[in-house]
């Protein structure tokens, strides 16, 4: 399957069906992570029922601390 994220064409296997799978096989399951798809924000108790499609744009936003 063919997704758009942060802007770049990626393939994921197709047994990928919802956001949290996709953010678990980023290895993202441990950060706060901000998940927009098509140009809507998704709260994150959405991620485990929002299904992915092929052709989906997603942006996955990061929070980094600093100073």
């Amino acid at each position: 399957m063919e997704l758009r994220i942060n802007g770049q064409l990626v393939t994921v296997p197709e047994s990928i069906t919802t956001v949290v799978e996709l953010i678990h096989h980023f290895n993202l399951e441990n950060r706060m992570i901000i998940v927009e798809q098509n140009q809507t924000i998704l709260e994150k108790q959405e991620h485990e029922i929002t299904k992915v499609k092929n052709g989906d744009i997603l942006e996955l936003v990061q929070f980094v601390g600093g100073g």
